[in-house]
């Protein structure tokens, strides 16, 4: 009897840590109001990166399944959405800038336990991202024609494809606030309201997508530019949710009549933070639109491999992202409680759990490349560029793991100008340089280009271990 009972309590004690682990998901996934400047760090870290991957997997399905329908229509409209986002890049740079601050600010308010503080700087951030929004936006909606002519589209595109981009840029104002809102809601630990928000705008796009674009049922045929139709509707839907949400008291921030008001001081710091933290996300595109120019000199086929490749890294490094987001949120809110042990402590911890992951990543990319790419090309010569790809960036994705956090850990400080700096000597004075000189004054070819980019990004965590370690990002005032 004795026995039995001593394995049933045994049994009971080996099953609490799974019970845990599931009771950890569920409660990401449903939303915790837990004060993430206190208690277990592993458990704030999964609590707050479980949503934000499962965003980032949702906004991965929107952009290949609108891929997919835009492909039926045939070369005109890819290379119409091609062009388009491209332009478009120069948006999402500057609402990824804002956003940082805007992360920044609220989550070090809310570490200081002043509610009212980060409802102002939300609010403030909203006012500067819409200003913004309608200084891009207007003119490039104005000149849609222009610009698609600038980025080198026929006469033919220009016909078909000018009003899709004009409303692309006519929604830049929604894209702003969709990105800002939720950098306040993420900023405020309410990461699962944030994900929340982005199924409810790509739900809606998935949905009307082939509606408007084919014309089924009542929806009018409207070609590829029912892509940009129902993207600008769901993206809509998501930002009257947002608003909602703000102004009715279901997240920790909330806003009133009384924030409806221009505050200098707070808008002056968000664009001295933003500025910097735009510039970030500038610099990494001018590199990777320069590593596809010398890829380009070795063919289409490369370009196609490197494509592929790059594109099936950044879609499963998106866990990753994930947690060194949530590295920022405790960083911001831990700093603004006056613990910076405690926020440092994270960002390790993070950092940690972060090269389990992507170790593992690296053993299926190196090992069995081919695999992978075998789904998204038939041509072997396509193939092997993109395996070849994805192996090389492999060999560096123990030492990435560290460094994609650490640099969030300084943006979540408000500290964006270390990694701009961070990324000019490690993409344009590193990387670039690097890729030219392999592929054209080596025997790699194609496959320097390749090298170039783990060791850039051995060159980024180095540096960002350096200045991580001298703490003063923990001085940092916003």
């Amino acid at each position: 009897m004795q026995t039995e009972s001593s394995a049933q309590a045994q049994t009971e004690l080996a099953s609490r840590p799974q019970a845990g682990v599931w009771r950890t998901i569920a409660e990401a996934i449903k939303g915790t109001h837990q004060d993430f400047t206190q208690g277990s760090i592993s458990r704030a870290v999964f609590l707050l990166a479980i949503p934000m991957v499962l965003e980032m997997f949702m906004e991965s399905l929107f952009a290949l399944v609108d891929t997919l329908w835009v492909s039926r229509l045939g070369p005109n409209a890819i290379a119409t959405v091609g062009l388009t986002e491209s332009m478009l890049a120069l948006v999402f740079s500057v609402a990824l800038g804002v956003s940082f601050s805007t992360t920044a600010m609220v989550a070090r308010r809310t570490g200081e336990k002043d509610p009212e503080g980060a409802a102002t700087a939300a609010m403030q951030s909203i006012f500067l991202g819409i200003g913004v929004a309608l200084a891009i936006g207007i003119p490039a909606m104005l000149f849609a024609r222009q610009l698609l002519g600038l980025m080198g589209a026929d006469q033919m595109l220009i016909l078909g494809g000018h009003r899709y981009t004009e409303i692309v840029f006519g929604g830049t104002a929604v894209v702003m606030l969709l990105f800002l809102n939720n950098a306040i809601f993420r900023g405020a630990g309410d990461a699962s309201v944030a994900m929340r928000v982005l199924w409810v705008a790509n739900l809606i796009n998935l949905v009307l997508d082939p509606c408007f674009i084919f014309g089924l049922g009542p929806f009018p045929k409207l070609g590829v530019t029912g892509a940009a139709v129902a993207t600008l509707t769901g993206r809509t839907c998501g930002v009257l949710y947002q608003f909602w949400l703000l102004t009715n008291g279901h997240t920790r921030v909330r806003l009133t009549a009384r924030h409806l008001r221009i505050v200098p001081p707070v808008i002056t710091s968000l664009i001295r933070v933003s500025s910097t933290g735009v510039l970030q996300f500038l610099i990494a595109h001018t590199s990777w639109v320069v590593l596809v120019r010398i890829i380009s000199t070795f063919g289409s086929l490369a370009v196609a491999g490197y494509t592929i490749g790059i594109r099936i890294f950044m879609f499963i490094i998106l866990p990753s992202w994930g947690m060194s987001g949530a590295a920022a949120t405790m960083v911001g809110q831990n700093l603004g409680a006056q613990k910076p042990q405690r926020a440092e402590r994270a960002v390790y911890v993070t950092a940690g759990y972060n090269a389990i992951y992507l170790v593992a990543i690296a053993l299926v990319l190196i090992f069995a490349p081919h695999i992978i790419v075998s789904f998204f090309s038939t041509d072997p010569t396509v193939q092997r560029f993109a395996a070849d790809c994805l192996r090389i960036i492999g060999y560096g994705n123990l030492t990435y793991a560290f460094g994609m956090v650490m640099v969030q850990a300084f943006n979540g400080a408000g500290d964006t100008v270390t990694p701009t700096m961070i990324n000019v000597v490690s993409f344009w004075f590193c990387e670039i340089p690097l890729a030219w000189l392999l592929a054209n004054h080596s025997s790699l070819g194609v496959n320097g280009v390749f090298t170039a980019i783990p060791v850039a990004n051995t060159v980024m965590t180095a540096i960002s271990l350096i200045v991580f370690a001298r703490g003063n990002w923990k001085q940092r005032r916003i």
